[in-house]
C-alpha cells in the first residue's frame, strides 16, 4: 500500500512534465473532444500567443508614446519656426490666420465666378474687378510673400484674369420694309435678336451715329445690336423721350395726314416712304 502511494504521488509530480512534451491538438479539434493532455497543451499554446500578442502590445505603446514625443517636439519646434519667420514679417499668428482666411474667401468667390457662362461672365465683369482689387489689397501686404501664400496668390491672380469677358456685339444688316419688313420693332423681336419688339431702344441708341430718328432707317445699314439684357438708364430715357414727341405730335395736328398712320417705331409709313426704305 505504501508502495502504490509513491508510485501515485511520483506519478503526479511527473504528470506535469509529460503534458508540456505532448503537442497541441489540430484547431479543427473540438474542445470536449480532448484529452486531458491535449487541453492542457492547447491552454499552454493559448498562454504563449497571449504573451507573445501581450509583448507586441507593449512594443506598439511604447512605439506610440515615442512617436507622440516626437510629434510633440515638432510641433513646437514648428510653431517656434513659424513665430520666426511671422517675425519677420511684422505679423502674429492671428494676423497669418486671419489672412489665410481672406484669401480662402476670394479663393471660393472666384470659383463661383468660374462656373459661370461667358455671357453671365460678360455681364458681371464690375464684380470680376471687384475681385482683381481685393486680391492686390492681400498682394500688397507683407504676409503675402510667406511661402504659404504666395503660389496661391500668383494663381488666383491668374484665374482671375481668366474671367474677363468682353460684351458680344451683333451686326444687322437692315432689309426692305416690303420683303423683310425690317423697322426696329419687328428687328428687335426677331428670335436671334432678342425676341422681343419691347427692346428696340436698346439698338437705337446703338446706332445714333446712323439713326436719327427710329421711324426711319435705311436698307443697308448694318447696324450694331448690344447683348440682350434689361434696358439701361439712357435707353429708356430715350424711349420716353421718342414717345412724348409722338404724343405732343399727334396733339399738334389739327387734321390726320392723308394716307399716314403711325404704330411701332420704324412702322411710320405714307404714299412715298416705307421706314427702313
Amino acid at each position: 500500500m505504501k508502495n502504490f502511494l509513491l508510485i501515485a504521488l511520483f506519478c503526479g509530480f511527473l504528470a506535469p512534465a509529460f503534458a508540456q512534451q505532448v503537442p497541441p491538438p489540430p484547431a479543427s479539434k473540438v474542445d470536449e473532444e480532448l484529452t486531458c493532455d491535449e487541453a492542457d497543451a492547447r491552454i499552454m499554446q493559448f498562454q504563449g500567443q497571449n504573451a507573445t500578442a501581450q509583448a507586441k502590445l507593449d512594443a506598439v505603446r511604447a512605439d506610440i508614446m515615442k512617436a507622440e514625443g516626437d510629434l510633440a517636439a515638432s510641433v513646437s519646434a514648428l510653431k517656434k519656426c513659424n513665430d520666426d519667420i511671422y517675425a519677420l514679417v511684422g505679423a502674429t499668428e492671428a494676423d497669418v490666420n486671419l489672412f489665410r482666411q481672406r484669401l480662402g474667401q476670394l479663393e471660393g468667390r472666384v470659383r463661383e465666378m468660374q462656373r459661370l457662362s461667358d455671357d453671365q461672365l460678360a455681364d458681371r465683369q464690375d464684380e470680376v474687378k471687384g475681385l482683381e482689387r481685393s486680391l492686390n489689397e492681400l498682394a500688397r501686404e507683407q504676409i503675402a510673400i510667406l511661402p504659404e501664400f504666395y503660389d496661391r496668390i500668383v494663381s488666383l491672380h491668374r484665374d482671375i484674369k481668366g474671367l474677363y469677358r468682353e460684351k458680344k456685339i451683333k451686326g444687322y444688316t437692315v432689309g426692305t420694309w416690303a420683303e423683310n419688313r425690317d423697322c426696329l420693332w419687328n428687328i428687335a423681336g426677331r428670335q436671334e435678336i432678342y425676341a422681343d419688339p419691347f427692346q428696340w431702344p436698346k439698338i437705337w441708341q446703338a446706332n445714333t451715329d446712323k439713326i436719327k430718328n427710329p421711324d426711319v432707317i435705311q436698307p443697308g445699314w448694318v447696324l450694331t445690336v448690344p447683348p440682350a439684357g434689361p434696358k439701361t438708364s439712357d435707353e429708356m430715357k430715350a424711349e420716353r423721350s421718342y414717345w412724348r414727341k409722338k404724343r405732343a405730335a399727334a396733339a399738334a395736328a389739327i387734321a390726320p395726314v392723308e394716307n399716314t398712320t403711325t404704330t411701332a417705331p420704324g412702322q411710320t409709313t405714307t404714299k412715298k416712304t416705307e421706314a427702313g426704305n
